[in-house]
């Protein structure tokens, strides 16, 4: 029995063969007078493959008939040298079949689609170049982030979805719960009683597993996540999603230094595996969806990253004599357009900036002494890359019992909660740090995609959970 070749596999053929079988969906088609010109894509590689079909076969005129963009079919032959330009193979149909036919409504014909018209088709968008490109590229970024942590003996680490703390302290977080909305049990006071739900308590989706992580750094020393995170950030800008995907590592004995370091190799890493295993994809994205894309990751291949602290930054900015949406003082956050002018301005290449103000960051980051003003900052790092700002943030943990208590109290948690992350300060507590990159956000630097919405299969937005 004949075993299918994908598409991608015959391009790449060393030799022509006299049987060969391909499987697929019918991207366009051609007629002449005696044959047919059939582009048959599998999903495989950008480059569909062209098949030949004669007039001789049993039935040519209804196969043709039903041959139409977006149907499936199955196509075995002699894989030939082609006639054509641009190619180096096609395939002379033997048997041919229609597996799936489509009927005239299929939305995908030879012509421009927006990007706006695809997502409201996202179960088909796939089938168009531009998403074949971006989830192939997605699914080797996946295994290249596997790669890296492994080969470095960082063990992988699945962290629960269901969560009842709250990583970051800002409260976007969607609940879980099993109680009737139309019947809340209440409390003496008249608050909900989650004692009467599911789990016993009031739980929601993760934000991180970061603290989780950290129990299991704290005993095997590196790991890491990678798993789907949530927020109910009422958000509708185009790199912020409800539903995205984060790469979290952590690591016992390790400083801010190291965390940094880390961090920056993990960058070069994933583009360096981006330019060797999708190179084709890559062309395409350089050539319809951002022209500098190839200059601007060889750029960041070729040249050391920038550091400099949050106090640096902000003197960078205020001396810019540029006209910011939102002004910038010590002790505000840096937007978007803070963080794009930092490193695709002023250094013109990635930038961690790292020491950012106590009040900015989370309960869990590592104090420092404070500065000759008195001001006080935590060891947190931020990666900035051009085009996007933001795209990896971490920090070194507090190993401190009591500095770490002080923190919760200055951000008013309750330690109960978190008593179990407390512990890992009781029991052979160690320097340690991590950080979290957003894995969309990198594939939109990658890419040159430049909206979240179109480097996930399905994106979930404020008012839109469709598919």
């Amino acid at each position: 029995m004949l075993t299918r070749t994908l598409v991608k596999d015959a391009h790449n053929a060393p030799a022509a063969a006299d049987a060969i079988l391909l499987q697929g969906w019918i991207r366009t088609r051609r007629d002449a007078k005696t044959f047919s010109f059939v582009e048959l894509n599998d999903g495989s590689c950008l480059k569909g493959m062209q098949v030949i079909v004669n007039d001789s076969l049993p039935d040519y005129a209804e196969l043709m008939r039903r041959s139409t963009t977006g149907a499936s079919v199955s196509v075995r032959g002699k894989l030939v040298p082609s006639q054509g330009a641009g190619q180096k193979w096609e395939v002379v149909a033997e048997k041919y079949a229609v597996l799936g036919e489509a009927d005239a409504s299929y939305p995908l014909q030879k012509k421009g689609h927006s990007l706006e018209f695809l997502r409201e088709i996202a179960h088909l968008r796939p089938r168009t170049n531009l998403f074949g490109a971006v989830f192939r590229v997605r699914s080797r970024m996946a295994y290249a982030i596997h790669q890296f942590f492994q080969e470095r003996d960082f063990l992988y680490v699945h962290t629960p979805i269901i969560t009842a703390s709250d990583c970051e302290g800002a409260g976007e977080m969607f609940g879980v719960s099993t109680l009737d909305p139309l019947n809340l049990p209440r409390d003496a006071e008249g608050n909900i009683d989650y004692a009467q739900d599911f789990f016993g308590k009031k739980t929601s989706l993760t934000v991180s597993g970061q603290l989780e992580g950290e129990t299991f750094a704290c005993a095997l020393s590196s790991i890491y996540t990678f798993g789907p995170t949530f927020r109910a950030e009422n958000s509708h800008t185009s790199r912020h999603a409800s539903e995205f995907w984060m790469v979290e590592p952590e690591a016992a004995f390790l400083d801010l230094e190291g965390d940094m370091q880390l961090a920056e190799d993990f960058v070069k890493h994933l583009i360096r595996d981006a330019r060797e295993h999708c190179a084709a994809d890559l062309e395409f994205f350089g050539k319809f969806v951002d022209k500098e894309l190839s200059a601007r990751l060889d750029f960041v291949l070729e040249r050391p990253f920038q550091r400099c602290s949050y106090t640096e930054a902000i003197d960078i900015l205020q001396a810019a004599g540029k006209k910011w949406e939102k002004n910038v003082a010590w002790g505000d956050n840096l937007q978007s357009e803070h963080e794009r002018y930092l490193s695709e301005e002023h250094f013109k290449c990635p930038v961690t900036v790292y020491n950012y103000p106590r009040s900015l960051k989370p309960f869990y980051m590592k104090v420092n002494a404070p500065d000759a003003a008195g001001r006080e900052t935590v060891r947190a790092m931020d990666l900035l890359v051009p085009g996007i700002g933001e795209i990896i943030g971490g920090s070194q943990r507090e190993e401190n019992l009591e500095v770490l208590r002080e923190n919760m109290r200055h951000h008013n948690l309750n330690e109960q909660d978190y008593s179990w992350y407390v512990d890992l300060r009781r029991y052979g507590s160690v320097p340690h740090a991590g950080f979290g990159l957003g894995f969309e956000r990198m594939l939109m630097f990658v890419t040159g995609v430049a909206n979240i919405r179109d480097v996930i299969p399905f994106a979930r937005t404020p008012g839109n959970a469709a598919f």
